[in-house]
């Protein structure tokens, strides 16, 4: 979409290219108007990545509701045998640190479909990176607007207000936890009196260092997240770029030419490893829940 930029002898700018795919496609709170991404702008929210989250969160509630749906005692099929195999590695990831049987009844099913939907929203990241872009300017520029201002980001967890929304989520279920299981009083104790110790004058840094602890616990769960895949987003806008370049510029006795074979190669490569960055992502995050739930679960 960069190219559309440029005219003449002049070819696209790499520059261009990445900074146009790094904007979000967002509205005010009003919906009185697309607007352009800013690094930091409150009055503005990331409308792609809600539409995708959304999207993705539903379809993968609704593989886990078929796969319950469809159980059968027999031999299983592959999808089923799919979703019992991580059932059954989430539950004995719960056991290992909740050990209230009765939480792990909401918490078990919760971590599967943090996993799952985590799982589905990485793996828009396989998708060729200028497919859906490219038909949504289309579509936008068929609609009587500019085709070159048409944004769109198709990894929401490629997007820090994602990762965070989910990091604040599963802090606000600690949260819930603690208050459940120490009750109110117990967990505000708690807060006052650990690590250094049940004492009044102590009581002031017990509290800093548990807010700030909460804090960091959050913003790293998040922040983990997002450098992975935003990360791994830009090496795959690298790896587009040396294709455009060769097709821009092809000709097969030119240096031009190596650069579709390196295209090639670095872009199977870089997606046989992102398959297990993409999982291995979910999964992290996934097992970071159970244990910062089952840190609300212990008493110090």
């Amino acid at each position: 979409m960069a190219a559309a930029e440029h005219s003449g002898t002049q070819g696209p700018v790499a520059g261009d290219y990445i900074v146009h795919h790094l904007q979000h496609l967002q509205k005010d709170f009003s919906f009185q108007s697309v607007k352009q991404s800013s690094i930091v702008d409150f009055s503005l929210f990331n409308l792609d990545s809600l539409i995708y989250s959304i999207i993705l969160g539903v379809l993968g509630c609704y593989f886990l509701w078929r796969a319950a749906r469809k159980v059968t005692s027999g031999v299983p099929g592959r999808f089923q045998a799919a979703v019992e195999i991580m059932s059954e590695v989430v539950e004995t990831q719960a056991k290992g640190v909740i050990h209230n049987a009765q939480s792990r009844k909401l918490v078990a099913p919760l971590a599967l479909t943090v996993f799952v939907w985590i799982f589905l929203m990485n793996s828009m990241d396989f998708l060729p990176v200028d497919v859906l872009p490219r038909l949504w300017a289309e579509a936008y520029g068929a609609a009587g607007h500019d085709a070159s201002h048409a944004y769109l980001r198709v990894v929401p967890t490629a997007d820090l207000s994602t990762t965070f929304g989910l990091s604040i989520s599963v802090l606000l279920v600690c949260l819930t936890y603690n208050v459940k299981i120490k009750g109110a009083g117990g967990w505000a104790h708690e807060l006052v009196a650990a690590p250094f110790g049940d004492k009044v004058y102590l009581y002031p840094f017990n509290l800093l260092l548990q807010t700030i602890e909460y804090f960091a616990k959050t913003v790293s769960h998040g922040m983990r997240l997002f450098g992975n895949m935003f990360a791994g987003e830009l090496v795959f806008m690298l790896i587009a770029l040396m294709g455009g370049t060769w097709a821009w510029q092809f000709n097969p006795l030119a240096g031009g030419f190596w650069l579709g074979v390196g295209h090639v190669i670095a872009g199977t490569a870089w997606s046989i490893f992102h398959i297990l960055v993409v999982t291995l992502q979910a999964f992290i995050f996934m097992m970071l829940t159970l244990i910062y739930v089952g840190q609300a679960h212990d008493k110090h």
